[in-house]
């Protein structure tokens, strides 16, 4: 696993997660100092209790600069190497690996009480280091509140369509006066409008109205997501962070007005280092299932050397600990699940083939393994990422960047 230091990830001021006015009681200012009497009647401390006058705060939500910032780790997370730069993108594991779109619309109900609330949901799971020792890792995931039309509010957490709609904002990043990052402060914006976003659904056949992107970008930035590694929390906050909206209202005045919201600081950090790859984007959002997005996103990162005489290998094992796509009861619905998610990356022509080798104690099947073939075509892809990676890190050196050594992760592999 790619480590990422907790210094770099960790956000202590929880405020700064939470898009909502919350009340401060500890500033003395608001507590009650003694009664004050009439003129010429000697003052004495009120030992009478009053309870004490909370004042509402208005939170203060960050602004992206105001004047464009030249930023070379920017440029270079733009650069890629393909005959068509609008079909591909960059993947960014280090925030990819942390579960967060898996609970489906029918799950979501069932988790919601009859006044439409929901409690935090907590998923456990389990990451392996360059050795392959387990490291224990959680997920707590607070659901949005999201207010409906009759003034009610119902809890939505993130689904497969927020991640697509962080598939395309982080395209849009990589668009010229559309990204802005602050390498000192290590945060990253993006400017986009609902028409921006569609725009892109509408490329991969997978267009939604405006009020649906206004809902999910409202969940992105209200949801908050917490991280632990070994109990030990490492990261908290919202997918779109200090998310500024534009109405109507204001869009009607000023046709070129955007909105604009900060990137999690995974992705920051990842521009920093130069801690990302080159992907077929156009392919990835035709993938109709999570599962083969997962699948992928690991050939992607692991299978760096990909090509026609060498395979890629998983265990089902393997995929249960580490992601929350096989969750169903029975072991054989989840073992369905991979099929169907090899069948579609054989049809999008990510993989040729694939076979399966069982692995059984008496006749209970125990694991499976599933060796993959990739194609033609996902093996140039990798060649052209790797020679685009090579290229960025040998510009980078020139600028005199810190980045990371990437023979130390591990990730040049071809199994897992």
């Amino acid at each position: 696993m790619i480590k990422l230091s907790t210094a770099c990830v960790k956000q202590p001021d929880m405020k700064d997660a939470v898009l909502m006015p919350y009340y401060d009681n500890s500033d003395p200012r608001y507590f009650d100092k003694g009664k004050k009497f009439d003129k010429g009647k000697k003052k004495m401390a009120d030992t009478k209790k009053k309870p004490a006058k909370k004042k509402a705060v208005t939170k203060v939500i960050k602004k992206p600069p105001n004047l464009p910032i030249k930023s070379v780790q920017h440029d270079l997370f733009r650069e890629f190497l393909s005959n068509d730069p609008e079909e591909v993108s960059n993947t960014v594991e280090l925030w990819e690996r942390i579960p967060k779109y898996f609970l489906s619309p029918e799950e979501q109900k069932k988790l919601r009480g009859s006044n439409g609330l929901a409690q935090p949901y907590v998923y456990s799971y389990v990451l392996r280091d360059k050795n392959g020792a387990p490291l224990p890792f959680k997920v707590k995931i607070q659901p949005a509140l999201i207010e409906q039309p009759d003034g009610n509010h119902i809890a939505f957490f993130p689904t497969s369509a927020e991640e697509i709609i962080e598939e395309v904002l982080k395209k849009i990043f990589t668009e010229q006066n559309l990204g802005i990052h602050d390498v000192r402060n290590a945060e990253s914006w993006v400017r986009f409008s609902y028409g921006m976003i569609n725009k892109e659904l509408r490329k991969n056949h997978c267009s939604k109205t405006h009020q649906q992107i206004k809902h999910s970008l409202e969940i992105m930035s209200k949801c908050i997501i917490t991280a632990y590694e070994d109990d030990e929390e490492i990261y908290t906050g919202a997918i779109l962070q200090d998310y500024c909206s534009v109405d109507r209202k204001k869009y009607l005045d000023d046709s070129k007005a955007l909105h604009v919201a900060r990137l999690p600081v995974f992705i920051s950090h990842a521009v920093n280092t130069l801690q990302y790859r080159q992907f077929n984007y156009k392919r990835m959002m035709r993938l109709k299932s999570a599962l083969s997005r997962e699948i992928l996103r690991r050939m992607i990162n692991r299978f760096i050397q990909a090509s026609l005489i060498k395979t890629y290998h998983f265990r089902f094992s393997t995929i249960q600990e580490e992601t929350p796509y096989l969750r169903a009861v029975k072991q054989s619905k989840n073992r369905e699940k991979i099929i169907s998610a090899l069948t579609e990356l054989v049809k999008e022509g990510a993989i040729y083939s694939y076979e399966l080798e069982k692995s059984k104690e008496g006749n209970k099947i125990s694991d499976i393994k599933y060796v993959l073939s990739p194609t033609q075509e996902f093996c140039s892809e990798q060649k052209a990422s790797n020679a685009r990676a090579n290229i960025i890190e040998d510009k980078a050196k020139l600028e005199g960047l810190g980045i990371v050594d990437k023979s130390k992760t591990g990730r040049q592999s071809t199994g897992q």
